[in-house]
């Protein structure tokens, strides 16, 4: 062993130098060549996964393509929703931050607008009016009911839980009124009742004083009875609306004043007898309505809300 150590040390520093750099240099070789071989590898992984992809990709085109097609569909009817109370606008203070309405209300002017958009656009062959309401405003339940019997697309009405009072005015100017067996429906009369609350104020040590420039002007406030002329201010608007209501009621269900003004006392009643008496066309729900539409309009009603 000791003469081959010698002869190590007896090398010259130069040749020990020339050794030790042609090892680093054959590692460094060593590892150009392994990373040249790996990535190369990669090369061929990736080309081999991107045909594989491209393969995936296009066996799933036709259900792209599908779902495609069902989110581009356009309507061909227009859905609308009378729902809550029926009003002519909602206040803006009836609107959160997000300007979502914190009101159960559906403003006339609203349906009154998506109507006539709906009629001057070609692809929409349909309007379908949703009501679920206990009814509201008087004057609210005649712009809808003007601008559904304006229209000059079919429109159709189907009442949900309730259809009754300006809610139901608002309906009878459909072609045609679908309702559950359920539904309530009607409830043709006017009403302007109030609490009067100004006993309750005298026995709390309240007293109204009444400046007004006529002897009418605080006529309804709650907070003083009402005079007999006063009863007799109202009841001559509240019999002039209900009038109004029945004439509306009779000329567009094709009903005689007779008839409608005996059905007229206020009360609603239950779709079956509602049909019997003429106040709509058919008992069904949104399967019946969708049947109807095909039918009228030619195609598989696609119904926009």
């Amino acid at each position: 062993m000791e003469p081959e150590q010698n002869n190590e040390l007896k090398k010259p520093w130069y040749k020990y130098k020339r050794t030790k750099a042609d090892s680093v240099l054959g590692a460094l070789g060593k590892f150009f060549r392994a990373s040249i071989l790996i990535i190369a590898a990669l090369i061929i992984i990736i080309n081999q996964f991107s045909v594989y992809l491209d393969e995936v990709l296009i066996s799933e085109e036709p259900s792209a393509v599908i779902d495609e097609s069902v989110s581009d569909k356009k309507c061909n009817v227009i859905g609308l929703e009378l729902h809550g109370d029926l009003v002519t606008y909602i206040s803006p203070g009836s609107y959160d931050g997000d300007g979502r309405a914190t009101v159960d209300q559906t403003a006339s002017q609203d349906l009154v607008y998506k109507i006539n958009e709906a009629e001057k656009d070609n692809s929409i062959k349909a309007i379908l009016m949703e009501v679920d309401s206990y009814g509201g405003s008087p004057v609210a339940g005649e712009e809808v009911n003007t601008a559904l019997k304006n229209a000059k697309k079919p429109t159709v009405v189907i009442i949900r839980e309730s259809g009754d009072s300006a809610a139901y005015y608002s309906a009878v100017g459909a072609d045609i009124i679908f309702a559950s067996k359920n539904s309530d429906v009607g409830s043709i009369g006017v009403t302007m009742s109030y609490s009067d609350v100004s006993r309750q104020n005298q026995r709390n040590g309240l007293i109204y004083n009444q400046l007004s420039s006529g002897k009418f002007k605080d006529a309804g406030n709650p907070d003083k009875p009402l005079t007999p002329e006063e009863v007799k201010l109202f009841m001559r608007d509240v019999n002039i609306l209900h009038q109004n209501f029945v004439k509306v009621v009779s000329e567009d269900r094709k009903l005689s004043m007779e008839k409608v003004a005996s059905l007229a006392d206020g009360s609603a009643m239950l779709g079956e007898m509602a049909l019997q008496n003429g106040l709509i066309d058919k008992i069904g729900g949104m399967p019946e309505v969708k049947q109807y539409l095909k039918d009228k309009i030619g195609a598989d009603p696609e119904i926009c809300w």
